[in-house]
């Protein structure tokens, strides 16, 4: 069929070439090319030469599959979340998406795949989540294989205020691009503010597949969501107003520590949960530090204030109460604050020679200190506030059974309190439950489901529980629901805390379970009623053969609390465990707990 330029938009030039060059096409070019032409019609003005510059990147003479693999490596759900909507998002527009965890891929896979796409989160200083250790092992080793015929795009999320900011999906881009893999588009590393450059990331994904249009824009965030019967409407994007029901603190009158335990509606929301899942609070900053900012700065707390990029306006003291945070300072703040300021001292400081200085100086301070300590400040309030991140949500684990407690869910959380270059500091979240937070008032809660820590689905599997000080809590839903079920098999929990008379928490609870036969074994650590400081750790080293034992009975073992320290002694003590009573070298007892974690007996909700 010849294109006649008399029944078409084009010039002669124009026809002669589409005349020689459409009938050559076979059926995967004639729908590339469609998918294509879609995309650039469907693209924003501005965006069209860089869709197109995109799309072309990938061998015109080689069709792209309509296959894509998902990888996530998720430690708390995000990367595993925005994953599964990429999928969905891909779906609709035609494609076959196969979505998996890293640790469930079989990495010699790798070789066979046209499209894969990564979305991981960075845990800790800069190291993989749990579930894409092995993964990241197998592509950065001598094993990994040639990836020429790959397209590949990443998805990277982390937390600017930590040195390592998104690690793991620098890593990844970098390692795929050195085996030979070319990128579909840019590696986007997102913030703690990640919906709107994730939705932005999947519909550059889809331009470059050739395959824009309205299901990409419905992957913005803000964009109407279709609920089934079954699901709530509320979500991280819109939280629901959860009703104060308790407030109590759970120390005893004398301890160190104060301990809130916070029980919430959920009444009318239609939400619900799995023990092992997370709930995210949006709270507000301390309104004793925003006055001391507005003073600070001599501003106008009834200025109007733009908040986001749709334009929506509040006053200056309401922005910096709930829109902003104002308790963390990170390197890449504090290097637009100096483009706002004349003072020398600070144009000093963020030289790319200083930045170790800059980690030192952000340690331990807020908005509050770099304001004071580098003026005069040459900005409008509007310009300062526009280079802060957004105040994020803060996710706590959940520490009851929703079949235990319909309608409610509670949580545990420590007040942080400390003092830092001359001044006390003050959690954001945690004080505002300590201090101003009363039964009726309402907070803007959602469900953060974390599917890599689960109780096993055979109730006869035996579960061991490390959760010192705060980190009872998710061990405290296992039980609720565990009784709730009727659940036989084992379990062990070993708990630790400061002293015990006034810090084992919900220890009546601990031990009506152990009484009725709920909890099978329990071990407790309080470090400051002996001599020398006894943790958890030294509590499962003494119970080394009995736990091996479990371990070879096919135990799971659960980890929850502090990573940096707590977290990182138990696993080196459960290496040497199985070392000692397994008859292992370090290595092979190094595999067997990397093996468990494989198997999804080893998890850790740690923070």
């Amino acid at each position: 069929m010849q294109l006649q330029v008399m029944n078409s938009p084009f010039s002669q030039e124009q026809a002669e070439l589409l005349n020689k060059i459409l009938p050559t096409l076979t059926e995967s070019q004639k729908v590339w090319l469609s998918g294509y032409l879609a995309a650039i019609q469907a693209a924003p003005a501005t965006a069209v030469s860089e869709s197109a510059s995109v799309a072309l990147s990938v061998e015109a003479s080689k069709p792209i599959s309509k296959e894509v693999t998902i990888l996530f490596g998720s430690q708390t759900g995000n990367a595993q979340r925005l994953a599964t909507k990429a999928g969905k998002t891909l779906e609709s527009n035609g494609f076959q998406v196969t979505v998996s965890s890293m640790s469930d891929f079989k990495p010699n896979n790798l070789k066979k795949l046209q499209n894969l796409l990564i979305v991981a989160s960075t845990h800790g200083e800069g190291e993989p989540p749990d579930n894409a250790l092995s993964f990241h092992e197998f592509l950065h080793s001598k094993r990994a294989p040639k990836l020429d015929e790959l397209n590949y795009a990443v998805l990277s999320l982390g937390d600017s205020s930590y040195e390592f900011f998104c690690q793991t999906g620098k890593e990844f881009d970098e390692r795929l691009k050195e085996l030979g893999g070319k990128s579909l588009t840019e590696r986007v590393d997102c913030d703690l503010d990640y919906d709107e450059p994730a939705a932005e990331w999947i519909e550059s994904v889809l331009a470059a597949l050739g395959q824009a249009g309205t299901a990409a824009s419905q992957a913005h965030a803000g964009a109407v969501v279709q609920v089934t019967p079954e699901e709530s409407i509320y979500s991280r994007t819109n939280p629901f107003r959860a009703e104060v029901l308790e407030n109590l603190n759970l120390n005893g009158r004398g301890s160190n520590k104060e301990t809130r335990h916070l029980e919430l509606s959920l009444e009318g929301s239609g939400l619900t949960y799995q023990p092992g899942d997370s709930l995210g609070i949006y709270p507000e900053n301390d309104p004793e530090l925003v006055e001391n900012i507005l003073a600070e700065m001599n501003w106008n707390a009834d200025d109007q204030i733009t908040i986001n990029k749709q334009g929506e306006v509040r006053t200056l003291k309401d922005a910096l109460l709930t829109n902003f945070e104002i308790t963390v300072l990170t390197k890449p703040l504090v290097e637009q604050a100096a483009k706002l300021s004349v003072n020398q001292e600070l144009q000093e400081l963020v030289k790319p020679e200083n930045a170790e200085k800059v980690r030192e100086y952000i340690h331990g301070r807020d908005l509050l200190d770099l304001l004071r300590d580098f003026g005069p400040w040459t900005a409008s309030s509007q310009e300062i506030v526009s280079i802060l991140r957004k105040l994020p949500a803060r996710l706590y684990s959940i520490a009851s059974s929703y079949s235990a407690n319909p309608e409610e869910v509670h949580l545990t959380i420590g007040a942080v309190r400390y003092d830092s270059h001359g001044r006390e500091r003050k959690g954001v979240c945690s004080i505002l439950t300590a201090e101003r937070l009363q039964a009726g008032d309402t907070l803007p809660i959602f469900i953060q489901h974390n599917p890599n820590f689960k109780l096993p689905e055979n109730s006869a599997t035996p579960i061991i529980m490390v959760g010192p000080g705060t980190g009872v809590a998710p061990f405290r839903s296992f039980m609720q629901e565990r009784e709730e079920n009727g659940a036989e098999g084992k379990s062990w929990m070993f708990f630790g805390d400061q002293h015990f008379v006034t810090d084992f928490l919900y220890q009546t609870e601990w031990q009506n379970w152990l009484k009725d036969g709920v909890l099978t074994k329990m071990d407790v650590a309080f470090s400051r009623d002996t001599n020398e400081k006894v943790y958890v750790q030294h509590r499962m080293l003494e119970q080394s053969q009995e736990l091996y034992a479990w371990l070879q009975e096919g135990a799971v073992v659960y980890i929850c609390g502090d990573e940096k320290h707590m977290a990182h002694d138990v696993h080196q003590t459960l290496i040497t465990i199985i070392e000692k009573e397994g008859s292992m070298g370090r290595e092979e007892a190094e595999g067997y707990l990397a093996t468990m974690q494989k198997e999804k007996r080893y998890q850790r909700d740690v923070y």
